[in-house]
């Protein structure tokens, strides 16, 4: 995979962009539990009172507190607060907002106190507001004793009805005093800070009921703004999605097209040697199939991968922040997800890894059977080969059905693992808040970033699954990228001579197909002279079409050298040399289309006369003008809504557009009758004059009259000669001869 890692380079402006716009999401992500923790604790249970440090206190209420703290703890906080009466500047203004004004003086908080300072305040007057507000509740209800100690034999709650508590423990000696406050104050020493604050939230709002405050007023208002922030971080994450999304799209989609480009053009530059090493099948997936599954990698990598580690990390930190003391269910629920992903991937790998080979086998059946369909109906072996499709598919339906079922049976495990967490953490965080160590919505937000956190691991664990196949699809594709060319143009080409020949020669020429224990072809010498018709002929599998394969460089030579004009073919370019050959090869093959695209194919810029020429050269005229639409008459793919004669004469037609110097017909004529094959030769002759041609033909007709005929027999040159001088001097040719004409044709 890493082999094809230069095709992400283009896109990684898009992939930073990517990074911090999920670096955004996740930040929203991780703050929302924060929000949902506020509006719990502060916005319901604290009744919208962030602080135990009220904005203002009846002047009553502060000396009460005065009680329960120390000299430097009171001078400390009289020094933060203003002390506010009829006779201050303000006072209508401060009356408007605190009507219990006009009956006593109240003590107003400083503009200038920051959030630090009311930081450190919290836990000195939420602690004496908790006193101050519980001996007030005993006053109302003396029966209510709950939590009041009872120090030196004195018992607060035996005292008489309607008794000032707060005059009688001001009045108190300070050695009766001191013990009782001191006893007071122990029962919030286990406390933490923020449970401090909740419980003196409530005195505060307490005194700002007191005050003629609106306290569900300030409730609501706290609510809505909480609930604004979250509305809004939301839509800070869904926007960072969406665009997270699009740069995911772009870049993946940019990414396959330029993996599918460059196959393509890779196996365009193939030689016959490299695609003896791939099926067209396996090809077709390749840059199909494996490239789709590469680009739906890279969206989730930049989706998902780079996201998850941000939402898990945030996550642990962000929980143990809120509560430290519950790390062990978070890391509890990681071990069960680990060990479920460490077993689904074992199961999975070895399926995953086979996908691509049963496609292949499913996309080789399909084309063997569509392309062979006259074949198969003329046997009548439809069956076989439905047996045969059958058993394709079967394998790999049985094998993704076999991912499917773990896959399906891997989210079951993970929700049950997800589920049995949130449990825990409400089993265990409930106990710690019935204790006062936490607060509900602290809890609540714990459960949030542990899900998040195993969210995180469940993103990670679809990519372990995904990455195998698109690991193997990868592999796949950098095969064909990677693939070394066997044939190559030279470093320092040359040029053929001006004017251009087409003198080709071929010097002591053996060639062994790739891997092969043997030569197909032995030492051949011969010359084709420009004007003249060198014809190959022999017994199937002498060798004919692997020597005109050679000329193009369809395959390079093993031993020896082929020239052309005197220049050796592997020292100029392959576009130099197959610019000055027409080719038609054995099997004809035209492209979907019309017929003047198809002859424009060796030249797009052909005027319409040498179309026209090239059609009648061809004798193609005929059948060409009995369609409607003429040269714009529709070809589909393959060529098969035309007969083989057609095809083979449309593949001339375009051969003889192109106006090359050297044609190559291999065994061009095979599906002509022998009249057309006469006709055609005829003006062959008369229109590639000047032409070097060679023929590839099993027919001695074609060959009659050819200025050099070549005999082939097991790849060997056996006789070279016209077709008199070989009837006199080559037994194989006479052979072949013998076989096809009376000596009356052959004497003519």
């Amino acid at each position: 995979m890493l082999r094809l890692t230069k095709y992400v380079k283009p896109y990684l402006p898009l992939i930073l962009l990517a990074i911090v716009l999920l670096f955004i999401q996740g930040l929203a992500d991780l703050s929302l539990p924060d929000y949902i923790a506020k509006i719990v604790n502060t916005g319901i249970q604290q009744g919208g009172i962030e602080n135990a440090v009220p904005t203002a206190l009846r002047q009553t209420t502060m000396d009460r507190l005065s009680l329960f703290l120390s000299e430097e703890e009171h001078a400390d906080v009289l020094a933060h607060y203003t002390l506010v009466d009829s006779t201050s500047p303000d006072y209508q203004t401060y009356v408007d907002d605190y009507p219990a004004l006009a009956n006593e003086p109240i003590y107003v908080l400083n503009a200038n106190v920051d959030a630090a300072e009311i930081e450190r305040l919290n836990p000195i007057i939420g602690r004496g507001l908790m006193l101050v507000s519980g001996i007030q509740r005993l006053m109302d209800d003396p029966t209510s004793a709950e939590g009041m100690p009872q120090v030196s034999g004195f018992d607060l709650s035996a005292l008489p009805e309607g008794t000032d508590l707060f005059a009688l423990l001001q009045n108190l000696p300070v050695l009766v005093r001191t013990p009782i406050l001191n006893a007071m104050t122990e029962r919030f020493a286990a406390m933490d800070d923020s449970m401090i604050v909740q419980a003196g939230a409530a005195a505060v709002k307490t005194e700002y009921a007191a005050l003629g405050m609106d306290t569900g007023a300030l409730q609501n208002q706290f609510i809505l703004n909480a609930g604004a922030l979250m509305l809004g971080i939301s839509l800070i994450s869904g926007v960072s999605t969406i665009i997270v999304g699009l740069l995911a799209a772009l870049t993946a989609s940019g990414m396959a097209r330029n993996l599918r480009r460059d196959i393509f053009q890779k196996v365009e530059s193939f030689s016959n040697n490299e695609f003896d090493k791939f099926s067209l099948s396996s090809l077709i997936t390749r840059s199909t199939n494996d490239v789709t599954q590469l680009q739906m990698l890279m969206v989730m990598i930049i989706r998902m991968v780079f996201y998850a580690p941000i939402l898990g990390v945030g996550g642990i930190l962000k929980a143990t922040n809120t509560d430290s003391s519950m790390w062990w269910i978070i890391a509890l629920g990681l071990g069960a997800l680990i060990s479920l992903i460490i077993i689904v991937f074992g199961l999975a790998l070895p399926k995953f890894r086979r996908i691509q080979t049963l496609v292949d086998a499913v996309n080789r059946v399909t084309r063997e059977n569509l392309s062979g369909m006259l074949v198969v109906r003329a046997f009548n072996t439809q069956k076989f080969e439905e047996g045969r499709f059958e058993q394709a598919n079967l394998d790999l339906t049985n094998n993704n059905l076999s991912v499917a079922r773990i896959m399906a049976a891997m989210m079951p495990a993970m929700m049950l693992i997800m589920n049995g967490l949130t449990l825990l953490i409400i089993w265990v965080g409930a106990h710690q808040v019935a204790a006062a160590q936490i607060q509900v919505g602290d809890m609540i937000a714990f459960m949030q970033y542990a899900l998040q956190v195993v969210f995180a691991f469940i993103m990670l664990s679809i990519m372990f699954i995904i990455l195998p196949r698109a690991s193997v699809s990868a592999d796949r594709i950098a095969e064909v990228i990677h693939t070394e060319l066997v044939i190559h143009d030279p470093k320092t080409p040359k040029r053929f001579p001006e004017p251009f020949d087409g003198t080709i020669e071929f010097r002591d020429v053996s060639f062994r197909y790739p891997g092969a224990e043997a030569d197909v072809l032995h030492n051949l010498t011969f010359t084709a002279h420009p004007g003249e018709t060198t014809a190959f002929i022999g017994s199937t599998g002498s060798g004919k079409s692997t020597l005109v394969n050679l000329l193009p460089r369809f395959y390079d030579v093993t031993d020896g050298a082929i020239l052309i004009d005197g220049v050796d073919i592997r020292e100029v370019t392959q576009h130099d040399l197959r610019e000055k050959i027409g080719f038609v090869p054995q099997k004809a093959n035209l492209f979907s289309g019309t017929i003047e695209s198809n002859l424009r194919y060796a030249d797009e810029f052909a005027e319409l006369d040498v179309l026209n020429d090239a059609i009648e050269t061809a004798q193609a005229r005929e059948f060409v003008s009995t369609k409607p639409e003429g040269l714009a008459a529709a070809i589909t793919q393959g060529g098969s809504n035309v007969s083989g004669g057609q095809r083979q004469r449309l593949s001339i037609a375009r051969a003889l557009v192109k106006h090359a110097p050297i044609y190559i017909f291999d065994d061009s004529f095979s599906a002509l009758d022998f009249k057309t094959d006469a006709a055609l030769r005829r003006a062959l002759k008369e229109k590639t004059g000047a032409s070097t041609l060679l023929i590839v033909t099993q027919r001695v007709s074609t060959v009659k009259n050819a200025e050099q005929i070549i005999v082939l027999d097991e790849g060997k040159i056996v006789g070279k000669g016209t077709h008199a001088e070989l009837m006199e001097t080559c037994e194989v040719y006479r052979e072949i001869a013998l076989s096809q004409l009376n000596m009356q044709e052959l004497a003519s």
